[in-house]
């Protein structure tokens, strides 16, 4: 069994408060999105804490940004890593704390152990919020996994009418070279990310095993009907588009509380027109989302919520479209890697909680092309994707003992 694995504590929180100062926002809060002026400066300063940690860098042509350690044998890396790009806000933590983590596991693995047998790559990602381009989510992962059409270079715009391919040229990057991006010789990634949830702090435990994570559908739906007078017109005579939302938002989400955890289901973005008190709505127009770690459940889950929709717009002679505008398959974590996060906690003291993601990651992408797994960090009261979010440096250094634990076994044992 390897020594217990030192994490200087102070080094840490440095780091954290270090990265956050770009694109700082209200006190604890960040707002960086891809390809912007913060976004570039936070790239190139984590490269720079690379070069000083000595691991050879290099940015790629979406802007993942690439530290290696080489091994003494060759062979496919071992890669961790996150995001570094922010909701807006978002936090110090989500994304930017794996990447932190893993160049901190990275950097320690080296000095105790020196060069390991297989090459060791810390990742900072892109675009995985989708804040800035939202249909770009996974953005720098699906690059590496060479899952992004080039029409979405041209496609995919944001608020201020700027496509992604005019973004990455301000960002100094070549979009024509999108291909280059691609890798085919990753072994394994392990991302640490915070949990985002509260189910660790409710068994007041540090750090958790996710084992799977939740697949999940948007749907965009559009309910047309009738605007009428809203006192005039009976009840029984109306074709009323928010009645039948209102049915299936409700029954969408009883649907998910009575399946019970880890099943959940959201209704947002719900626009109304006409959007006035006294005139019964021609079309309401809103959003699903769906989520389950398990396949079968997950398919089951969709069902029964597109039939719902159908059966309340038939039954109230409504006119319905829905699109599918995300669709993302979950992961049951590689059971190689969660071998070797359980048996890293062991050695390094650490008891652990094993619970699937309810958020979708990079590591869903990354497991296209390695063995996957995640390694959660307790938040504070659940909260995520806002500046109130808070891990405790305790809790993130017994994370990163994990990792470095983990990294440890894969690339040295």
């Amino acid at each position: 069994m390897e020594d217990l694995i030192d994490i200087d504590p102070e080094h840490v929180e440095r780091l954290i408060l270090d990265l956050g100062r770009f694109g700082e926002h209200n006190g604890t809060g960040v707002w960086r999105t891809v390809y912007s002026p913060e976004w570039v400066a936070a790239a190139n300063h984590f490269a720079g804490w690379c070069r000083q940690s000595g691991l050879a860098v290099h940015q790629d042509a979406v802007g993942n940004v690439w530290g290696r350690l080489e091994g003494r044998e060759p062979g496919p890396s071992i890669v961790s890593g996150s995001h570094i790009d922010s909701q807006t806000p978002g936090g110090r933590y989500d994304g930017a704390l794996g990447v932190i983590a893993a160049l901190v596991a990275v950097d320690v693995l080296n000095k105790k152990f020196g060069k390991p047998r297989r090459t060791l790559e810390v990742l900072a990602l892109c675009e995985e919020e989708g804040s800035r381009f939202p249909a770009a989510s996974l953005w720098g992962s699906r690059a590496i996994t060479a899952c992004i059409e080039p029409r979405e270079l041209d496609e995919l715009i944001d608020d201020d009418g700027v496509s992604i391919r005019q973004a990455m040229k301000d960002a100094g990057l070549d979009p024509d070279a999108l291909a280059t991006a691609e890798r085919n010789d990753i072994g394994a990634f392990i991302e640490l990310h915070i949990e985002q949830g509260p189910v660790l702090e409710a068994a007041d435990l540090a750090v958790g095993l996710v084992t799977a994570i939740s697949g999940l559908r948007h749907y965009r739906i559009e309910l047309t009907g009738e605007a009428n007078h809203a006192g005039a017109f009976p009840m029984d005579s109306r074709r009323d588009p928010m009645a039948g939302f209102a049915e299936i938002a409700g029954g969408v989400i009883s649907t998910a509380e009575r399946w019970g955890r880890p099943a959940v289901t959201t209704v947002g973005q719900v626009r109304v027109e006409p959007n006035l008190p006294a005139i019964i709505p021609a079309k309401v127009t809103f959003m699903i989302d769906a989520r389950h770690p398990n396949p079968e459940a997950l398919q089951r889950l969709y069902a029964l919520h597109e039939n719902l929709i159908r059966e309340v717009a038939d039954r109230r002679g409504l006119n319905v479209k829905f699109t599918v505008v995300e669709d993302q398959a979950p992961l049951t974590c590689h059971p190689e890697i969660v071998t070797a996060i359980e048996s890293a906690a062991e050695a390094q003291g650490i008891s652990l909680g094993a619970l699937p993601s309810g958020g979708s990651h990079d590591t869903q992408q990354m497991s296209k092309l390695a063995r996957a797994g995640m390694i959660f960090v307790r938040s504070k009261d659940g909260r995520s994707h806002t500046p109130e979010e808070f891990s405790s440096i305790a809790d993130i250094v017994a994370s990163i003992r994990v990792l470095a634990g983990t990294l440890y076994r894969l690339a040295y044992a």
